[in-house]
């Protein structure tokens, strides 16, 4: 029998019609059977990191956006790009599970993808997601990555999938990629 994997995804935007989240939706159609999928919990509700809020008790939504992290194989984030960075809820979230006592991102296998309406595909973002998730020891896939650019008319509006042919067949080999990584990270 395969060796199965949970995979956690975050979505890096909280907008209800996000590109991103399309690209989450279709994730499943486009992996190897090992593959499972869940959503991470909104951390839409999580605080702004303050140390005097962390010393009086770590807020419930933080530790239960860091359980699921603790209990996935390895995590999926999709985000778009704001200001040529990583969109500041998700970095918030970072930033708290970062101070907690068993941080959850340790040695957790990462992959990072991206779908933005303009030309880079939220490039600026992964790169500084990238050194953000490395300063928390993360483990962050390589290649090849996930770039989606005009993601808009890459997106089914009635489904909420992705559509488009070539950057469906680039994140079918990531997610088989990935399969990969995070086998050789847990043996």
């Amino acid at each position: 029998m395969a060796d199965q994997f949970k995979i956690v995804t975050i979505c890096g935007s909280l907008r209800k019609g996000s590109i991103n989240q399309a690209v989450i939706n279709t994730l499943p159609s486009l992996a190897p059977p090992e593959l499972t999928f869940s959503a991470a919990p909104s951390f839409a509700d999580i605080p702004t990191y303050n140390f005097d809020v962390q010393t009086a008790g770590v807020p419930a939504s933080v530790n239960t956006w860091a359980d699921a992290i603790r209990a996935a194989d390895g995590i999926i984030i999709a985000s778009p790009e704001y200001n040529w960075s990583v969109p500041g809820g998700l970095k918030n979230a970072l930033d708290w599970v970062s101070k907690l006592k068993e941080q959850p991102f340790k040695d957790k296998p990462v992959a990072l993808q991206s779908a933005s309406g303009g030309q880079m595909g939220g490039g600026r973002m992964q790169y500084h997601l990238r050194m953000v998730l490395t300063s928390i020891d993360a483990q962050v896939f390589g290649k090849p990555e996930i770039f989606i650019n005009f993601a808009a008319k890459k997106i089914d509006e009635k489904t909420a999938m992705l559509i488009d042919e070539p950057a469906k067949d680039i994140v079918k080999q990531q997610l088989a990629a990935f399969a990969k990584f995070i086998k050789r990270a847990k043996a």
